[in-house]
């Protein structure tokens, strides 16, 4: 097919068609048997030309370009048509080079559909675009490159303007989609006008982005913004020139403020939650010629309906708080960095101070509100420090490891909240759990709605402690140097976790290992313990320990879960230790190329310690084992043995019960007499009792038998019977003040059965010379006095007042 393009002179308009960069000349151009590679057309000529192939648009692109003078002559205002009709389906570009003066301004306006302005490098979906170039003198500054469908309503100019549409050569568009306006001189490099009707955000740069912006320029951005809608601005990439004179600021003016202009720096968070239209300007400054720098500017406005709850505010009492800062952020921050397309979600910390991501710290009281349509989609990140420098001032304070209530109040879920503990090389760090105790898990997942994470970091290495949920069975860690603790949050349920949080702190003495794990099982519970660093292994020269408290009355049964280290070591070797807290227990050991101590029950609370080499290769020492616990068997010989004790005590007390029956019924006057020269005071129970032998009347029998009372009356009658008295031999002895007060059987029986390896005094023993006697019978009055008298020479170990309850008791 032929093509015919007639230009008229008046129009000032010049045609080229040429081939696409870098392509191959399989096609040409014929005119009148003449073929080219490219064709220029120019005002006032009139050409018809043929392609030599049936796509041309595969290998050629045009270019029209139309010059418009307003500096000589009139300009011709209003809409822009594309001209000259009739044009070959090629890509397109139709450029309108407009000259005017400095002292004018121009306006383009776009009626059909608005602009968005797009980034260096990005394209438009239809593959329409619109380039902007203002022209000052010979100065081309290039205000930005635009698609349709978006909120740019009309950009005005100071000067000259370039303005470049480019068309695919498959739409067949007739109209350009703006007109040229006259307009008074702006006194800056353009004014840029955005009209956001309702929920929406865009994107602009400042003019040569990503280039510099010119020195000492200024340029405006007014937004068109309903009464009813509320506008935010974030500058997302940024950098600043170095001036020589000024300062480069960005300048607010919003209607109603009472600090119009308002300036902030290029750094500072800008306004947020702005009601209605508002204008934001941009200014350079004088930069240093030797080095200027580049001034840019990429930011978003973005612009929603108020929230239901904005003027609702949140306490944040951090004023009893130290070194501790909390971070409130969208959720996957700071690895997931959101789109601009994505409804925002903004934390206020005060109205007009507001942003995605808001961090307060410690020592200030914060009243923040939100401006966010599903606060779900927002996590509280804090941390903490807390340092010790010299143990005298930290030794006995313990730290609660807790997270404080302003940040469990808030509406927001806590992601992570860390604990960073810093302290010289001969102060350790002991946590405890006390009530729930801690469990620690392998695959990093817990039942309950949080877990600890613990790194242990020294100059040398980094130890990874381990994960550990709450509800097990350690009780005690014992760390070496920086410790850092992250307590992490699972789904949303750890506001309403109705165990308290029992995490404590507390600065210790140096300990010869990297870590000292103590546990204090239940007694039903398995236990499973693996080394730290898992599953990469401990690091070189790592020694950790475990002490294993045994529950009374129950055994332990300790087993590994491997026969061998699985590791060779090039340098050193590497140990297990197992040691029994009991008098004379047998250390076990065992090295790297021996097998692991076969399954064994443990009685005693026990250590088990394992110690690194330098491994040959790169894997390191992992390993696990377990506890489980279970009733310690009952001894059949100690059974027997009470129950053959317990039947010498009932024929015993079946006898003593015949012969006191027997002794009653013929018994004489018994006459009891006290020898007070006698000391029967025990060796080291002095003090026993408050009042001295005067004041008390310890002395006084608790029970004196009627025979004992008439006594005389049996030596006046004329009875054949007349009592005989045994009396106390001489004793030289010191006389005490306290009554006698002899030790009860059962300390004896203690004495007897300690185990301990330190001396006690031992209790005086009863001998012939500290007892009482007794009148009796003469032989042959009865039998029973005849046993009575067989045995008052001998043993006389028992008190009168032990005797009698005894024999009461047997009654």
């Amino acid at each position: 097919a032929s093509f015919t393009i007639s230009l008229h002179k008046a129009d000032n308009t010049t045609v080229m068609i040429k081939l696409r960069p870098g392509l191959s000349p399989s096609c040409r151009i014929r005119m009148k048997n003449v073929i080219m590679s490219e064709l220029k057309i120019k005002p006032g000529e009139n050409v018809t030309f043929t392609f030599t192939c049936f796509t041309p648009e595969k290998y050629f692109i045009m270019e029209i370009q139309k010059n418009i003078d307003c500096v000589s002559g009139p300009c011709p205002f209003g809409d822009v048509h594309l001209y000259p009709p009739g044009l070959p389906r090629l890509n397109r570009t139709y450029i309108w080079d407009v000259k005017a003066s400095t002292k004018a301004g121009l306006e383009l306006k776009f009626s059909t559909s608005w602009l968005r302005q797009i980034e260096p490098g990005e394209t438009c979906p239809d593959s329409v675009s619109y380039s902007i170039n203002s022209s000052i003198d010979k100065a081309t500054v290039n205000i930005g490159t635009f698609c349709r469908n978006g909120s740019v309503s009309r950009v005005k100019l100071l000067g000259g303007v370039v303005m470049s549409l480019h068309l695919p050569w498959h739409l067949p568009l007739t109209t350009s989609g703006f007109n040229i306006a006259n307009r008074a001189s702006i006194k800056r490099l353009c004014i840029i006008e955005s009209i956001l009707k309702g929920e929406s955000s865009i994107t602009l740069m400042s003019p040569n982005y990503p280039l510099g912006f010119p020195e000492d320029e200024l340029m405006t951005w007014q937004f068109v913004i309903p009464p009813s809608m509320r506008a935010s601005v974030f500058f997302h990439n940024y950098s600043l020139s170095n001036c020589e004179r000024k300062e480069e600021r960005v300048e607010y003016y919003i209607p109603g403020s009472p600090s119009n202009p308002e300036v902030f720096r290029l750094s500072d968070s800008q306004p947020a939650n702005i009601a209605g239209s508002f204008n934001m300007s941009l200014q350079g400054c004088d930069q240093d010629a030797q080095n200027p720098g580049i001034l840019r500017l990429l930011f978003q406005v973005v612009v929603q309906h108020p929230q239901v709850d904005e003027n609702v505010t949140h306490l944040v009492d951090l004023s009893k708080e130290k070194n501790m800062t909390v971070t409130i952020h969208l959720e996957r921050w700071p690895s997931h960095i959101p789109l601009m397309s994505e409804p925002i979600c903004l934390i206020c910390k005060d109205p007009r101070t507001c942003d995605r991501v808001l961090t307060l710290t410690s020592g200030a009281v914060y009243r923040i509100s939100f401006l966010c349509k599903d606060l779900s989609r927002l996590r509280i990140t804090a941390e903490k420090g807390i340092g010790c420098m010299d143990i005298r001032w930290c030794q006995r304070k313990v730290y609660s490891l807790s997270v404080p209530k302003a940040i469990t109040q808030l509406p927001i879920r806590l992601h992570k909240f860390i604990w960073k503990i810093l302290a010289t090389d001969l102060i350790n760090v002991e946590i405890a759990s006390p009530s729930l105790k801690l469990q620690q898990v392998p695959d990093q997942r817990c039942n309950t709605s949080y877990s600890y994470s613990i790194i242990s970091a020294t100059p040398e290495t980094e130890l990874n402690v381990g994960v550990f949920c709450p509800g097990g069975s350690i009780e005690k860690i014992q760390m070496r140097n920086n410790i850092t603790i992250s307590l992490k949050t699972f789904g949303k349920g750890f506001h309403n976790e109705s165990i308290p949080q029992d995490l404590k702190m507390s600065f210790v003495p140096h300990i010869k290992d990297e870590c000292t794990f103590t546990v204090s099982p239940n007694p039903k519970a398995k236990v499973y313990l693996q080394t730290p660093n898992w599953p990469s292994g401990l690091p070189p020269y790592v020694s950790i320990s475990w002490f294993i408290i045994v529950p009374s009355k129950q055994t332990t049964h300790l087993r590994f879960s491997e026969d061998r280290m699985g590791i060779a070591c090039e340098t050193g070797h590497a140990y297990i230790n197992i040691k029994e807290e009991a008098l004379g227990a047998e250390e076990i050991a065992r090295r790297e190329d021996e097998l692991l101590p076969q399954p064994r029950n443990m009685l005693h609370n026990f250590w088990v310690n394992i110690s690194n080499c330098k491994p040959v290769d790169k894997k390191q020492l992992t390993l696990q084992f377990w506890v489980t616990f279970a009733d310690k068997p009952i001894d059949l010989g100690i059974i027997l043995a009470v129950v053959a004790g317990a039947g010498v005590l009932i024929v015993i007390g079946l006898t003593v019960y015949c012969v006191k029956k027997k002794k009653k019924k013929t018994q004489n006057a018994m006459v009891g007499v006290y020898n007070a020269n006698v000391n029967t005071q025990m060796p080291g129970k002095k003090g026993l009792f408050g009042k001295g032998r005067q004041n008390n009347e310890s002395h006084v029998y608790a029970v004196i038998d009627d025979a004992v009372v008439y006594g005389h009356l049996l030596k006046e009658s004329n009875g054949s019977v007349s009592p005989e008295v045994d009396v106390y031999r001489p004793f030289d002895g010191p006389i005490g003040t306290l009554p006698p007060s002899p030790p009860p059987f059962s300390f004896r029986k203690d004495i007897k059965r300690s185990s301990n390896t330190e001396e006690e005094p031992q209790p005086l023993m009863d001998t012939d010379q500290d007892t009482y006697t007794f009148a009796h019978q003469k032989s042959g009055q009865s039998e029973g006095n005849g046993d009575a008298n067989k045995k008052g020479d001998g043993d006389t170990s028992v008190p009168l007042l032990e005797s009698k309850e005894q024999e009461g008791l047997v009654e």
